[in-house]
């Protein structure tokens, strides 16, 4: 007999649904005319100006929904459930042949992406192993391998619906393929806590 164990694994929370239709809609309709800045990315891709919940209504209302989510997630990462303010929010628009280059997101401790219209399958959210990152320098790989968890360079997201949301921890390496189908509507987020304390050494951040 033996066991196989898992160490330090990178957990990412998805809640479905969690925007409803009348909400997107909203959403959907005021963002795609403001969404006018260009992605070095793709031509294809373009995006808002870095927003604030209280830029909008439309957006006050989604953070109040998803507020309760980075409390839930925050536990998972840190151990304790501490107050989180979203940082910044924009909206991506990315159209037919529109892409995203891998990056992760810098000054902040949880990122998400909620789905604001349907995704084509091959235009999910992949998440990736940091480059340069602590692995072997010699790989095995090649067509013959089973892929799984520990020898894998990358995970793609389950299919999204509209209105659901998904987080990670913002150092996560994450990228989106070749938009294959209609308009591709996100709306990404960064979110800092409240404060960290190690054993007395306490630092408090701002929104």
């Amino acid at each position: 007999m033996h066991e196989i164990i898992g160490i330090f694994p990178t957990p990412i929370m998805r809640v479905p649904g969690l925007l409803g239709p009348e909400l997107l809609a909203g959403l959907i309709k005021h963002f795609s005319t403001v969404a006018d800045q260009e992605n070095n990315s793709s031509t294809n891709l373009t995006h808002t100006a870095m927003l604030q919940p209280g830029d909008s209504p439309l957006l006050v209302e989604a953070a109040m929904l998803i507020s309760p989510q980075l409390s839930e997630f925050g536990a998972v990462l840190f151990g304790e459930r501490l107050g989180w303010s979203l940082k910044e929010m924009w909206v991506n628009v990315m159209d037919n042949g529109g892409r995203q280059a891998m990056h992760n997101h810098a000054n902040s401790f949880i990122s998400g992406v909620v789905y604001l219209t349907p995704t084509h399958p091959d235009s999910r959210t992949v998440f990736m192993k940091s480059p340069g990152g602590v692995d072997f320098s010699f790989k095995n790989d090649h067509a013959g391998i089973a892929v799984g968890p520990y020898n894998a360079e990358k995970w793609i997201s389950p299919q999204p619906d509209p209105g659901d949301l998904v987080m990670f921890p913002s150092f996560l390496m994450h990228a989106v393929p070749a938009n294959q189908g209609g308009r591709r509507m996100t709306m990404p987020f960064n979110a800092i806590p409240t404060h960290l304390d190690s054993w007395g050494y306490k630092v408090s951040f701002s929104g």
